[in-house]
């Protein structure tokens, strides 16, 4: 059993309850004690936490951990301590490894290696054998094994036919269905956003209208089905377009924001940088102006990192030939603060609920307890330096791949531990911590 911990006089911020004061906060047992003047506890781990965030511990509900099958990317280990590097206490990995995440074995495998991270881990599963579109996997046998959403991310399902049936099977589990918009037939051998760049560079354009046709046809063939719909990484105005309309209409659609298509556009693909390659691509700053409206207005509700690690070799390539994806589970706090607090579109209890209430809900998290402080609630707190400048740099990644296009970015803000289940991860509090003297 975890010892007690005290957090003393922090900024604590739980959006699923409007909390946002100073205040202590205490932990026993693995388990939220008391929010507000503290019990006395026997010999308890002392924080000092004046003038940092206390919160709910934060949810990505989209990241790769590569395991099984491209260990030298990145294991559930490498990646949960990128995690609770970056404050995250919760990750949602996606089913692109080797074996797919398409069987309860395989789901098996995966719940044991979580055993030993660093924070909790959670599968979403296949929906459809192999990832290949072809033939739903088994959907309802993989809820019960564990799996919190379906997707095939990586890939969307391009069948029509195929999609219809994924869509009935998953709303029967009470899941959502998380869909990578691409729509194949128009992105085969593109290598970055369509656009003068991309022709100034000779590389190939992948157009916006790939992401949208997808969300289109899929909203369409969810009519009268009413799976929960989730949009993973969205990057163009039309898409965000699409989910403001279809929200409006009140259809159970949801969308993500991942840091880079916040911040970067295609011109950080200038020079063939293959750290800005990634997939969905880097676009015009008109589309990251209108991600941000959709922050702003409510359209987008989630906000989730892709963090995509991939070995120094693998980038190390021409530019068209290089993977896809970028890592962001160690910058995301502060990158998505510099994106939307430091620009006035969030303030932090939003940005909050966004990585915390919002996650929580997509993956039916919330039943656990999670994404949320609540006395007799699960234990899970990430604590924040709201005034902490640092500049990004590799040294800062716990993972094993530090492909990032941020490297060198100054940014303010710094997530300092994570608390899982009581147990404390005491990062970068150094001197704040107090230990209870030996008996």
């Amino acid at each position: 059993m975890p010892r007690p911990i005290l957090i003393k006089n922090a900024r604590v911020i739980d959006p699923a309850s409007g909390i946002d004061r100073v205040a202590d906060l205490a932990l026993r047992e693995g388990r939220v004690a008391d929010i507000g003047e503290a019990p006395p506890f026997d010999d308890p781990i002392i924080v000092d936490a004046e003038g940092l965030i206390a919160c709910p511990g934060l949810i990505d509900p989209h990241v790769h951990l590569r395991e099984p099958g491209q260990e030298h990317k990145e294991t559930v280990l490498s990646g949960s301590m990128a995690a609770a590097a970056g404050g995250f206490t919760t990750v949602c990995c996606m089913p692109n490894t080797s074996p797919t995440l398409d069987s309860p074995e395989v789901l098996s495998f995966l719940a044991e290696r979580a055993q030993d991270a660093r924070c909790r881990v959670f599968p979403v599963a296949a929906a459809t054998v192999g990832r290949e579109g072809q033939l739903p996997s088994e959907i309802a046998l993989l809820a019960r094994a564990g799996a919190v959403a379906f997707s095939d991310d990586g890939d969307a399902i391009a069948s029509a036919g195929v999609m219809r049936q994924v869509l009935g099977l998953v709303r029967d589990t009470g899941r959502a269905f998380m869909q990578h918009c691409q729509e194949p037939t128009l992105t085969h051998g593109a290598a970055m956003n369509a656009g003068e760049i991309a022709t100034t560079l000779g590389l190939g354009g992948w157009p916006a209208i790939a992401e949208e046709l997808i969300i289109e046809r899929d909203i369409r063939l969810n009519s009268g089905i009413g799976c929960r719909y989730h949009v993973q990484h969205i990057s163009a105005a039309g898409s965000v377009d699409l989910v403001r309309k279809a929200r409006g209409k009140g259809l159970p659609v949801t969308a993500e924001a991942s840091p880079h298509h916040l911040l970067l556009t295609d011109e950080a693909c200038l020079g063939f940088d293959t750290m800005a390659k990634v997939n969905p691509p880097l676009r015009s700053m008109a589309d990251v102006e209108a991600v941000r409206a959709g922050v702003a207005d409510g359209t987008i509700t989630v906000l989730a990192t892709d963090h995509a690690p991939h070995a120094a070799h693998e980038k190390d390539a021409d530019f068209g030939s290089a993977p896809f994806g970028m890592i962001g589970l160690e910058t995301a706090v502060a990158l998505y603060h510099q994106a939307l607090v430091e620009t006035g579109i969030l303030d932090w209890p939003r940005l909050i609920s966004m990585m915390t209430v919002a996650p929580a809900a997509l993956c039916n998290l919330d039943r656990m307890g999670l994404g949320k402080l609540v006395v007799g609630g699960p234990a899970d707190v990430t604590l924040i330096d709201p005034e902490s400048a640092w500049t990004i740099s590799t040294d800062d990644f716990a993972g094993k791949s530090a492909n990032s296009p941020f490297i060198g970015r100054e940014v303010g803000v710094r997530p300092v531990a994570t608390i899982v289940g009581g147990e404390l991860h005491a990062g970068r509090l150094g001197a704040r911590v107090k230990e209870p003297a030996p008996q």
